[in-house]
This record gives C-alpha cells, sequence and structure tokens, in this order.
C-alpha cells in the first residue's frame, strides 16, 4: 500500500511517498480504508523524532484519520500514534468514531484531536460542570485545537479571549463566538489581559507554547487560576518560578492527549458529551487547507511556519 514514510528524523525534508507492506488489524483492532489524515503539530515532532516514544524510522507517520471501516463497511474517524497517513491503517476500536452524517472524510479528519484535547482542557479546567461566569485565556486561538476551544467554550458560555499574530486570523475566530481578540504581534498579551480584565485577570489558560509564555501566562490569571499545558510549539522548553504560583494559590496542569486516550473510561466519557453536541450541530471541523498526500512536506512545511489557519489536513484517496 501507499504511505507518508519518515525515513529518518528530521524536518519535512525526510518525508518521502513509498510502498509498505500492507496493513493488518490485531486484536480489539478494525481496518480501515484512508481518505483522509489531520496534520497536527505533533506530527512535527514526531518527523524530528522529538515525540514521546516515537519508534525509530522508518516509520509511517500520521495520528488521525478518516475512512471506511472495511469489515463494516462504516465511516469512521480514528486516533493513533503513528500509521494513520496511509491507504490503509489498523485503528484501536475504543478510538475509533462514527464520523457525524453528512461531513467529508476531510471534516472528519480534523476532528479527534482538536475536539478531544480542547474538550479535556476545559475538563481539566473544571469547567464543564461549573462554567458560569469564567473567563479563558486560549493561545493559538485561530489554530486547530484553537477553533475547537471557541465552540466548546460558545456553548459552555464562557468568556474567551484568544492570541493570534493577525487580526484576519481573529477576524475569522470570533465568527466562531470568541469575544476578545489579541493580536499578540502588535500588544503583549500579558499586558492586553490586563487591560481587558481590568487588572483581575483570567481563570484559566489553554498553553500550548512553551518557553517563556508558561510564567506569563501563569500571570494572566487570577485567584486560583489555571494554566493548562498542552504543547510547546515554540520549540523551547517551559520555564516556570514556582514561586508564581504561591501568592494567588494559581496550579499548573499537564493534558497530553496520547495518555489519555489510553483510559478508556474517560475517552468514553468525553465522546458521550462531544457526540451529543454534534448531535445538535453545535461543532464542526474548521480547515484552513487541504493538500493531496503527495504534497505532504508542504504541508508540514505550513504547520512549521505557523501559517495556517484552523486544520491542515492531507487527503489520503
Amino acid at each position: 500500500m501507499k504511505a507518508l514514510v519518515i525515513t529518518r528524523f528530521g524536518g519535512p525534508e525526510v518525508l518521502e511517498l513509498q510502498q509498505v507492506p500492507d496493513a493488518h488489524a490485531g486484536p480489539e483492532q478494525a481496518l480501515v480504508k484512508v481518505e483522509a489524515g489531520g496534520l497536527n503539530f505533533a506530527d512535527l515532532l514526531t518527523a524530528r523524532g522529538g515525540y514521546p516514544g516515537t519508534p525509530k524510522p522508518p516509520l509511517v507517520a500520521g495520528r488521525e484519520f478518516a475512512g471506511v471501516e472495511v469489515a463494516s463497511g462504516r465511516r469512521v474517524m480514528g486516533y493513533a500514534q503513528w500509521a494513520a497517513f496511509a491507504e490503509n491503517t489498523a485503528g484501536h476500536r475504543a478510538l475509533l468514531w462514527p464520523a457525524p452524517e453528512g461531513w467529508s472524510a476531510e471534516e472528519a479528519a480534523a476532528f479527534p484531536v482538536n475536539f478531544f484535547t480542547a474538550y479535556f482542557a476545559y475538563w481539566k479546567a473544571g469547567l464543564i460542570e461549573k462554567p458560569a461566569g469564567a473567563r479563558v485565556l486560549i493561545h493559538a486561538v485561530a489554530g486547530g485545537v484553537g477553533t475547537a476551544a471557541v465552540q466548546i467554550g460558545k456553548i459552555l458560555g464562557v468568556e474567551m479571549y484568544g492570541t493570534s499574530s493577525s487580526d484576519d486570523k481573529l477576524a475569522r475566530v470570533r465568527d466562531l463566538g470568541l469575544q476578545h481578540g489579541i493580536n499578540y504581534k502588535q500588544k503583549d498579551y500579558q499586558e492586553a489581559i490586563k487591560d481587558l480584565t481590568h487588572g483581575d485577570g483570567v481563570d484559566v489558560v489553554f498553553e500550548m507554547l512553551g518557553g517563556e509564555h508558561v510564567a506569563k501566562s501563569v500571570k494572566c490569571v487570577r485567584e486560583f487560576g489555571r494554566v493548562i499545558v498542552y504543547g510547546a510549539a515554540t520549540g523551547e522548553t517551559p520555564q516556570l518560578d514556582t514561586r508564581l504560583l504561591y501568592a494567588k494559590g494559581a496550579s499548573v496542569h499537564g493534558l497530553w492527549l496520547s495518555y489519555l486516550s489510553q483510559n478508556r473510561v474517560l475517552m468514553a466519557s468525553a465522546w458521550k458529551q462531544l457526540s451529543e453536541w454534534l448531535g445538535q450541530g453545535k461543532l464542526h471541523s474548521v480547515i484552513g487547507k487541504v493538500f493531496p498526500l503527495a504534497e505532504a512536506r508542504a504541508a508540514y512545511t505550513l504547520m512549521q511556519e505557523g501559517k495556517n489557519y484552523g486544520k491542515i489536513v492531507l487527503k489520503i484517496s
């Protein structure tokens, strides 16, 4: 079968379209004919060799997909650690979900990582059950997880602040429900939050930048605020002097979907709520650009440059 292979660790140049042995489903797995795959920052890290647990190359890339379950013929979307960007993949049954009715394969492939991550960010923040009056700062609000977080935040009724490098992107996310957009190239977001909240701060920050931004995000929260850390897109090691937490009883929480996905009960609970919102038509994938699999290097480069809006998707077949 045809697949996108990470031939060695490095940048987009290490990706090659190759013929590899056919995928075979093992116990608790189902064979899926893949039609589209969602590209995530974790895929960049995997190619670079910086994602925990990555096997030595060569290996098939991709952790998110949509297509047709071969045995049943049902349309599904799924989550994996790798091997998704291929004509066929073996997905764990517990991590396969029915594609929403009427959705394209591209829309379905853009759903799992974004929306489960965003859901768990609100869950870790304690806002799924008691969201009333909460303020949330969402970094990279125009990205895949960011646009998902805005849609969920709108459902929950929280007040959302979001950072982006572009006024155009912020305008588009406002259409999704964002109330306060902050162009960090024009104004320091810490100062912007101080001004917008009259010095009070936010209850929660969704942080995926790394480096100095972990500490800056802590400075944005008010008493008993929480920072939910789920990535380090800058590539810089997170920096935090824990003494910053003392004065206002703040806390920092880690969120790693790779780990949480192993908890079947937790994933089932999240899907129960997400599927209910899907059924009500309240969630939809925001796709910035679709690339054919043969142009995967260009897709990875676009994500690496941080110029994308919403989700980048690869069309497999």
